[in-house]
């Protein structure tokens, strides 16, 4: 019986271990994920400062604020050198300005809010007052030339030969004074105007401009055989005169040069009794060399220079 009994105990099954430390793995697991949590944590805490300093300043000038943006959750971006800095204002960009901003400020985003490019504005009105300087400038280089040649005339008592103006073009010269300079259906220049153009020379020979020399005549008919009509007279006169400052007046041949417009451009109406001695002339024209802006205010900027 007992070695039945033995056996019977040698073939049981025996009962399985319990295992009581099991729980250590799901704390260890929990403690991970804490650990992970808390690295994580501490990672996004950190901010950069520079970076957030310049981050700051983008949303800054985007919204027009000069403000600084608080960030709740730290002392360190916050508060720096015991300031904090005052919130910024939303409302910057969204409709509504300000109280903060100056006058002009708030000008600027009205003339904005109306529907107008305020931001074109400043550099239109800028561009404006350079090209009104420039005439002004212009002019009164222009004004001093023609003084120095009204003085050149009337030290040799020629101040009536000759009449001035400004127009887009710039200084016209014009020598008006019937059988002054050249004789009736004639092309050579008289001593008269040969010595004006001695007094006006100087005055224009070194100035940077283009010079012009246009003849004219009135509307009297030719009976010449050398010039059929006009045309042919007022364009000889012109060569004449530039043939002239080249040869005695030491002018650039490059700096010149001469047309002839017949009765196509008068001084003065055929009504006027001074068309047939003031139209038969030749204009010196000291060409601009300006912008056409600046050149369409040279007549409304000059001095009445004369009484054409």
């Amino acid at each position: 019986m007992s070695a039945r009994g033995g056996g019977r105990r040698g073939g049981a099954h025996e009962e399985e271990h319990e295992n009581h430390e099991r729980w250590l793995v799901s704390y260890a697991d929990m403690m991970t994920l804490l650990m992970v949590l808390f690295i994580v944590m501490f990672a996004i805490s950190q901010v950069d400062q520079h970076k957030f300093a310049a981050l700051k300043e983008g949303l800054s000038s985007g919204f027009g604020a000069t403000t600084n943006i608080p960030i709740s959750g730290g002392s360190g971006i916050q508060q720096q050198d015991g300031v904090v800095p005052e919130p910024m204002n939303m409302d910057v960009g969204l409709g509504t300005v300000s109280s903060g901003h100056s006058g002009e400020d708030q000008k600027a985003y009205k003339d904005s809010s109306d529907g107008k490019d305020a931001s074109k504005g400043p550099t239109a009105q800028s561009q404006e007052q350079v090209t009104q300087a420039n005439a002004i400038k212009e002019v009164q280089r222009l004004d001093g030339i023609e003084k120095k040649i009204r003085e050149a005339l009337k030290a040799k008592g020629l101040q009536n030969d000759v009449r001035f103006k400004v127009t887009e073009r710039g200084l016209v010269v014009a020598m008006v004074s019937d059988d002054v300079f050249f004789e009736s259906a004639s092309a050579t220049l008289r001593p008269r105007g040969i010595t004006v153009l001695q007094a006006v020379s100087p005055a224009i020979r070194n100035v940077p401009n283009d010079i012009a020399v246009e003849g004219h005549a009135n509307r009297l008919k030719l009976t010449s055989s050398v010039y059929p009509t006009n045309w042919e007279l007022s364009g000889a006169r012109a060569a004449g005169v530039v043939r002239w400052l080249i040869s005695n007046g030491q002018f650039r041949a490059t700096q010149l040069s001469a047309t002839g417009y017949g009765s196509s451009r008068p001084m003065f109406p055929a009504s006027d009794p001074r068309s047939i001695a003031f139209n038969r002339r030749v204009d010196i024209v000291l060409v601009s060399n300006q912008s056409p802006e600046v050149r369409a205010l040279l007549p409304k900027l000059a001095p009445q220079l004369s009484d054409m």
